[in-house]
């Protein structure tokens, strides 16, 4: 298992609706290894969350694990390591929430985008169990920016008020965010 480059914004495999995985291949050593290359490039990006698209793989598949304690993020509740086959997303509180977010594949800026408060995901997991579960606040966001890459969407495709897109030295230098207030998966 080893960590894989990441592709960044321009790439066309970003912008593809993913192939949804077919449950046989769940169980191969081919998929295994795929968890764990997603799993390793996450962990050695320094991210939160990661897309299978976003190693060029055109599956739907995405990996998301909030940590306790991240230099990165602050203190946040920290999340199981979820893993998410041909997920279904549904809103359950469309109030808007607002968060700075980054990406790992469109290193270097920011850029504040409003997404609902609680969203239902149902997916499949690397058992091939059916599971069902409801994200809410900053986890939901997360799950609904990595939910996006697998649907040929990148965070900036939301960001409504383009004055609130910044480099991320800017965005340190500039900005009085708390890093609980900000997602860069």
């Amino acid at each position: 298992m080893t960590a894989r480059p990441v592709i960044r914004m321009g790439h066309p495999t970003l912008r593809q609706t993913a192939e949804p995985v077919i449950l046989s291949e769940i169980s191969t050593p081919e998929f295994k290894e795929l968890l764990a290359n997603l799993y390793d490039t996450m962990k050695v990006e320094g991210g939160i969350g990661i897309a299978a698209p976003q190693i060029n793989v055109s599956k739907q598949v995405t990996l998301i694990e909030l940590p306790a304690n991240n230099e990165r993020y602050g203190t946040l509740e920290s999340s199981p390591l979820f893993i998410i086959i041909n997920p279904e997303i549904t809103i359950i509180d469309s109030e808007l929430q607002g968060f700075w977010e980054g990406c790992l594949s469109v290193p270097g800026i920011r850029g504040f985008v409003e997404r609902p408060r609680v969203v239902q995901i149902n997916y499949t997991d690397e058992l091939g169990e059916q599971k069902q579960f409801i994200a809410e606040n900053f986890l939901a966001t997360v799950f609904q920016h990595e939910l996006d890459h697998l649907f040929g969407k990148l965070y900036i495709d939301r960001i409504t008020d383009t004055t609130r897109i910044s480099f991320l030295d800017e965005f340190n230098e500039f900005n009085s965010v708390k890093k609980e207030d900000t997602l860069e998966e």
